[in-house]
């Protein structure tokens, strides 16, 4: 019986102390509301799964662009290639992935599927019927990707920057039931703000970049997503999907920070052998972001490769 009592009062201890833990080192206080969006800039539209917020720029007549940003940073990341796009003439739209930003964050799978659902959702609702320009920056690169093998007939041309391009198998504690819930956010989730800046090559360029990050994560289901998103990545085929998209004969532009230290520049290689079509850009003197710390490059090699793909004529 003592060794019951110890075993119950250990047992007693532990759950306190694993709720104080997680009122504390948890950051998601809030439910993602109306109240919340107030401020939000953009819009809203109720898609199958969810709210999704998104931005439009350019001309509503332009040729139709497609912004999808990476693991958790959201559609912001986007800010000067939604600027040099718009005024180049393209209707440009951006959105936040569900689980970041201000889109909803729904107890979902986040997995392929998941997300090709949003993305079609979200063109149907803007009624975009002529293929688009499709970009996918690091995690985006996978979303965009899928996207391609599942739905290549809406899509003109694909632009990949620094795309997730193999699969880790994560530690079993992190994806097991409940546990690895618990243990993700209160380890994990926490640093996450600080933690965006080792993307850049000289993040001292970039002041203030956690802070515009962490707004986010004050909002039920932030960490959820990010899990479930990692896991999703710790399966996929991706050469395997690269593959398949090579065979289609899609024009596909490759970019990639040569000092990039999230995703290895090595596994741009990975890339080019499943789509041997590409055009790949290497950019020097950049991290994980090239879009950013070399804007001028990145856009007119953005905008020489969209040119080299003309709008088709419309039927008469």
């Amino acid at each position: 019986m003592r060794i019951v009592r110890r075993l119950v009062t250990f047992v007693a201890v532990a759950g306190v102390l694993a709720v104080v833990i997680w009122f504390a080192r948890n950051p998601e206080k809030q439910s993602l509301d109306d109240a919340a969006r107030a401020g939000a800039p953009g819009k809203f539209v109720a898609l199958g799964s969810g709210r999704t917020h998104y931005q439009v720029a350019g001309p509503d007549t332009g040729r139709v662009a497609v912004l999808v940003h990476g693991f958790s940073v959201p559609s912001y990341i986007w800010d000067s290639t939604f600027k040099a796009l718009g005024e180049a003439g393209y209707h440009v739209i951006r959105y936040d992935l569900f689980g970041r930003g201000f889109s909803d964050r729904p107890d979902a799978a986040y997995d392929g599927p998941f997300y090709d659902a949003q993305l079609s959702d979200l063109l149907d609702s803007l009624k975009v019927s002529e293929p688009v320009d499709l970009f996918g920056l690091s995690f985006g690169g996978y979303v965009v990707a899928h996207y391609a093998t599942t739905h290549p007939q809406r899509i003109r041309t694909l632009t990949m920057v620094d795309p997730a391009s193999s699969s880790a198998s994560l530690p079993w504690f992190i994806t097991a039931p409940a546990l690895g819930a618990y243990l993700f956010q209160v380890l994990e989730v926490p640093g996450k703000a600080e933690g965006q800046s080792s993307d850049f090559l000289h993040p001292e360029r970039f002041p203030g970049w956690a802070d515009k990050y962490r707004p986010q994560m004050r909002y039920t289901g932030f960490g959820r997503s990010l899990l479930r998103s990692a896991i999703t990545m710790s399966t996929a085929d991706f050469p395997g999907m690269y593959a398949t998209i090579g065979k289609s004969g899609m024009p596909v532009l490759l970019v990639w920070g040569k000092q990039d230290p999230t995703v290895p520049f090595a596994n741009s290689a990975i890339v080019q052998r499943g789509i041997p079509q590409l055009e790949f850009f290497a950019v020097d003197s950049s991290g994980h972001l090239p879009h950013m710390e070399q804007t001028a490059a990145f856009n007119a090699r953005v905008l020489a490769f969209l040119a080299a793909h003309p709008r088709a004529a419309a039927a008469p």
